[in-house]
């Protein structure tokens, strides 16, 4: 027989464990006011610059405001400001899941080639005017990248499931999909006419410019409906990171959770990559921000993780309206600089395990 715990021993583990999460709730806290600065810097800047003033009384009072302001802010600057928010928390999430079930610290939404096939859809809209949907009308690319982006999700989840939801099945299977949707890209480019090729380079660039308030209510319909059952789940996710067998042991249906995450967050990649493009490495980044600043419990990880998706693509949006004043750089370039070395780093360091 094992001793009890002295009193002291448990108030001092009790006043640790408190100090230790007020400390977590202080980055969320942090990390909502940071994103909440940034979005109003995302409305104010600009080719044609507005002050906070400005800002503020054209949320409040459109009606009151000067015509230029009113379109500036309402029908282009909050449009973008907003899907940065929503995209950004949505691609941060579903990465931050995805490295959790696949126990990989380099995974992200588009190890699955969700991306990648939802590029070949947008591609095949735009070159060949070929739409998966009849009568789609001026929704013709989007839908045909959320059909081609589901399906590919479907093929891997099929697979996932036929392998009992093995790590290994699901990432090779996702980098096959990738390799094989990219080279159909490419063939459709060598195709295409100019016009064609201008417009497909654009889409896959990913810009938060094209996203309207349909988009936006789309997608953060989706992003509503797939927090919550993830949160659901935060208990089974934190402890999947102890390993497979000692979740089993603990009660966790391991290959139905891993199957199950891996559905939703395969559908928050395909809604924010339909409508918004490619962006990468949001997915990379924004997970490992978080776990350095909160650890692995899920209860505050998957929120910072949001927080910090929604923080890095506000960031890209403010810097790619910065960088000139003659024209706006999509934020997927921005990622893309900015994601590249983060990535390096990861794969240098001698502590990373792939699987």
């Amino acid at each position: 027989m094992y001793p009890l715990a002295k009193p002291d021993g448990l108030i001092k583990a009790r006043t640790l464990y408190r100090r230790v999460t007020g400390r977590k709730y202080v980055w969320l806290w942090g990390a909502s006011g940071v994103l909440a600065v940034a979005f109003v810097a995302n409305v104010m800047i600009g080719p044609s610059p507005l002050s906070v003033a400005q800002v503020v009384a054209t949320l409040l009072a459109p009606t009151q405001a000067d015509a230029p302001a009113r379109a500036i802010v309402w029908l282009i600057r909050l449009p973008a400001a907003v899907a940065a928010l929503v995209v950004g928390a949505g691609l941060g999430v579903a990465g931050a899941e995805m490295q959790t079930i696949l126990g990989n610290p380099l995974a992200s939404p588009y190890t699955l080639g969700i991306s990648s096939a939802a590029g070949f859809g947008a591609a095949l809209a735009l070159v060949l005017g070929v739409g998966v949907i009849p009568h789609a009308g001026p929704l013709l690319v989007p839908l045909n990248a959320f059909v081609f982006a589901v399906l590919c999700s479907f093929v891997v989840y099929l697979t996932a499931r036929i392998k009992r939801g093995a790590v290994g099945t699901i990432i090779l299977t996702g980098v096959a999909l990738h390799f094989m949707f990219s080279a159909l890209i490419t063939l459709l480019k060598y195709v295409a006419t100019t016009e064609a090729l201008y417009a497909v380079v654009f889409w896959l660039f990913g810009d938060l410019g094209k996203v309207n308030g349909v988009h936006l209510a789309i997608v953060g319909g989706i992003l509503a409906m797939a927090l919550p059952m993830l949160a659901g789940s935060a208990w089974p996710l934190t402890a999947l990171r102890l390993g497979d067998a000692k979740a089993a042991s603990l009660g966790v249906d391991v290959p139905r959770l891993r199957l199950r995450v891996l559905l939703l967050t395969s559908l928050l990649t395909a809604t924010a990559t339909c409508f918004a493009g490619t962006i990468g490495f949001v997915g990379l980044a924004a997970p490992h921000i978080a776990r350095m600043l909160v650890g692995e419990e899920q209860r505050f990880f998957m929120p910072l993780a949001a927080l910090c998706g929604a923080l890095l693509l506000s960031v890209a949006s403010i810097v790619g309206k910065s960088v000139t004043h003659s024209m706006v750089l999509p934020v997927g370039i921005v990622t893309s600089f900015i994601g590249i070395p983060f990535f390096l780093s990861l794969v240098l360091k001698k502590r990373v395990r792939y699987w």
